[in-house]
């Protein structure tokens, strides 16, 4: 099925539902559940490639939620990281075979950790913001250079909003307008390298249907989680993210 034994590909559908739960609930980590789990038991290519659609079907729901007016505003009040993003995204996608992926995971997994540590004590992080926008192009840049190679690009931009202070409701459609754009530019970036081809684009197709019914409950959890909640679980959610990077980094080095 899709070139997968049955029991890979009803796994790939389970993992798929609940990454797009989680998603739903706080916003982001669905590529990041499932290209780690992925990774168990699917090829590298194989594992990135069945992300791309239902990333790409999920962000358009997030960012398009509470209307195209509200997405647009967020594309022009976040445009410097935005457009960082999507530039780097295409200058990395072509190194997604060569360029020794564990360096990369270490090298986002240890500051994301540090930085959820840091705000879960209760030191916050402010962005001073005159410096806001050196603040967008750096982690646009930092998070284009993973998302080709990887197919996740969300960190960078998650510690940025969550320094900037920005509210729950607009975290979350930056997020999707951000993470949109970025799959739209990831889905063309791959049918060039051929990550995502005739093999590999079937069964992307097919894990939508999973990754649309879980982010829907996951929409109904978020609607019930005031800030405070919201903010808390985002953090903790950083912090398994980093060090699920970190443990990738060193598998990579075994």
């Amino acid at each position: 099925m899709f070139g997968l034994e049955i029991w890979q590909f009803w796994a790939a559908v389970a993992i798929t539902g609940f990454a797009g739960f989680v998603k739903g609930a706080v916003g982001f980590a669905m590529p990041m559940i499932m290209l780690s789990a992925f990774g168990s038991f699917l090829p590298a290519t194989t594992a990135l490639a069945a992300l791309i659609l239902p990333t790409l079907l999920t962000n358009g729901q997030q960012a398009f939620r509470q209307g195209r007016r509200e997405a647009w505003g967020s594309v022009l009040r976040f445009r410097w990281h935005i457009g960082t993003v999507l530039v780097f995204i295409c200058v990395s996608a072509g190194f997604a075979r060569a360029i020794p992926q564990g360096i990369m995971f270490a090298l986002l997994g240890f500051p994301i950790v540090l930085f959820a540590l840091w705000q879960l004590s209760g030191r916050p992080l402010a962005l001073p913001v005159h410096h806001r926008r050196r603040a967008e192009i750096g982690s646009g840049v930092i998070g284009g250079l993973y998302g080709g190679i990887s197919g996740i690009w969300g960190p960078p931009l998650i510690v940025l909003l969550l320094s900037l202070g920005v509210d729950k409701r607009e975290q979350v459609r930056v997020q999707g307008v951000v993470f949109l754009l970025g799959a739209v530019v990831l889905l063309a970036a791959h049918l060039v390298s051929g990550v995502l081809n005739a093999h590999t684009l079937p069964l992307s197709a097919v894990l939508c249907l999973p990754a649309v019914t879980g982010m829907m409950a996951g929409f109904a959890l978020q609607d019930r989680l005031d800030v405070v909640q919201f903010r808390r679980w985002t953090l903790v959610l950083l912090v398994l993210t980093g060090l699920n990077l970190v443990r990738r980094a060193f598998d990579f080095w075994k």
